[in-house]
């Protein structure tokens, strides 16, 4: 859907302009994470400022409101305000006189995505750069905040995924080779939208390399400068589900996984969703018939469970009705296929095997699963499909992002502002005038009510000004920003 750029805000936005002190020249303005609401982490990963860039600030803006009639652009506005708010603003001028400049006068200065930054210190700083155009540096928070939150989000809790399952690769002898795989974007179907799932699956593919959401790929390449001929971006693996399951019967349930093994898929990986029926059956059953095809195939069948609770399921569940539940999935390969034991004293399953699940995990669940993995006597060597009850599961309160104004200029006098709500609990207190962020100890750290002279200094750089991507970067940039080996 296109939508007037002028639009694409909130509707309080559009008679600002109007309230702003008479003679106001200039709003600086920054996005910060406020507020952690996730369990021991009080750093976000900030990424998605380029997409919103090229995306939004250079190529909508320009095809949709400088490169069309002023005439045409005008009157689809018009019509607009006047159809909800029922009357014409005071003015049109301040939009029309944007058109006539061609671009976006304003200038974004950020820490470079990939950053790890610690709540209550900002991405990125906002203001105008032509004194007449004050009320578009606030008046873009809107579309800048519902784009950028998301990213940030699932880029945050991906790179949590990947420090946790680091631990335990390294406490149980887990090749890292493996771990860059391990967690897996199966979220795709479960976002809010498309666009969603791409902004998301982009910032999974941050901190891995596996993932289901095709686009994110694509986006990478298109926004992020990435060439998957030269580097890798993001791969998977062959995969049933469970029409295909079903359509073999399910008296034909150990042919159809035959049929797959050897016929389908005779070498290379292949995951084949084994719930469809009796999982239990399968892992004491069906798989000891296989043994020999397995073993001998050159690739590894990956086993799937879909259903049930994660942590009983993979590592057994004590209370369980059967010998089979009460070992669980990973035990129950170990018994049929054996293996090796690690360097650091753990069974690690023939390479022929393995084990995915990718039903409504999060975090608390799979660190569950690995340590209960390790108290067993088992690397950690399940790959956890990633979905979106972790992934839409947030909101832009989750880390508290906002964009609040510091600083303004009226009538040529600087004024340092701030909000500091009495009935708050001191999450929704702001900075106070022009920011200078500084890298010390590792961390980056906020130094507010500075000077124009310091404002420039620091590590908040400038990415994009009047109308121009100025400082790009890549996926492979990002990563080594993140400090997770891939």
């Amino acid at each position: 859907m296109k939508v007037n750029p002028f639009l694409l805000t909130d509707y309080y936005k559009v008679g600002h302009v109007f309230q702003y002190p008479d003679k106001t020249e200039l709003v600086y303005s920054n996005l910060t994470p406020r507020k952690s609401r996730l369990q021991d982490i009080d750093e976000m990963v900030f990424f998605g400022l380029q997409y919103f860039i090229k995306e939004y600030l250079v190529s909508y803006f320009n095809e949709e409101i400088f490169q069309q009639p002023k005439e045409k652009v005008m009157a689809d506005y018009k019509r607009r305000i006047v159809s909800s708010l029922g009357a014409h603003l005071p003015s049109y001028e301040h939009l029309a006189a944007l058109h006539d400049l061609g671009y976006l006068p304003v200038e974004i200065k950020a820490l470079p995505e990939g950053s790890r930054v610690p709540m209550r210190v900002p991405c990125l700083t906002i203001v105008n750069t032509i004194s007449e155009f004050y009320w578009l540096t606030n008046f873009l928070e809107t579309l800048l905040s519902a784009v950028i939150w998301q990213p940030s989000t699932s880029a945050t809790i991906a790179y949590t995924y990947r420090k946790l399952l680091n631990k335990y690769a390294c406490e149980t002898g887990m090749p890292m080779d493996f771990v860059q795989w391990q967690g897996h974007d199966f979220s795709f179907r479960g976002m809010s939208s498309l666009e969603t799932s791409v902004l998301s699956g982009m910032g999974h593919l941050l901190s891995f390399t596996g993932t289901d959401t095709i686009p994110a790929i694509d986006a990478l390449e298109q926004y992020y400068n990435a060439n998957a001929d030269l580097e890798l971006i993001g791969g998977s693996v062959a995969a049933t589900e469970h029409s295909v399951m079903c359509s073999g019967s399910k008296d034909g349930e150990l042919e159809t996984f035959k049929r797959l093994i050897t016929q389908v898929y005779p070498t290379g990986i292949v995951s084949i969703v084994s719930d469809t029926w009796d999982l239990w059956k399968v892992c004491t059953e069906y798989l000891p018939a296989l043994k020999e095809i397995i073993t001998n195939r050159n690739g590894k069948v990956v086993i799937r469970p879909d259903s049930g609770d994660p942590v009983k399921i993979i590592c057994g569940d004590p209370d369980g009705n059967t010998e089979a539940e009460r070992r669980g999935v990973i035990e129950l390969l170990w018994d049929v296929f054996g293996g090796t034991v690690t360097d650091k004293g753990f069974k690690l399953l023939d390479p022929h095997i393995g084990a995915i699940y990718g039903d409504s995990i999060n975090i608390e669940r799979a660190t569950l699963i690995c340590e209960r993995l390790k108290a067993k006597g088992f690397a950690s060597q399940v790959v956890f499909g990633i979905g979106s009850y972790t992934y839409q599961y947030n909101t832009r309160d989750t880390f508290g992002t906002a964009m609040k104004a510091t600083y303004v200029v009226v009538d040529g006098e600087g004024r340092e502002i701030f909000k500091d709500p009495v009935t708050d609990d001191g999450t929704k207190r702001s900075a106070t005038g022009l920011l200078q962020v500084k890298r010390e100890n590792g961390s980056y750290v906020l130094i507010d009510r500075v000077s124009w002279e310091e404002e420039k200094q620091g590590e908040l750089r400038t990415v994009f000004k009047d109308g121009k991507l100025v400082r790009e970067c890549s996926l492979r940039d990002i990563r080594k920003h993140l400090s997770v080996k891939i």
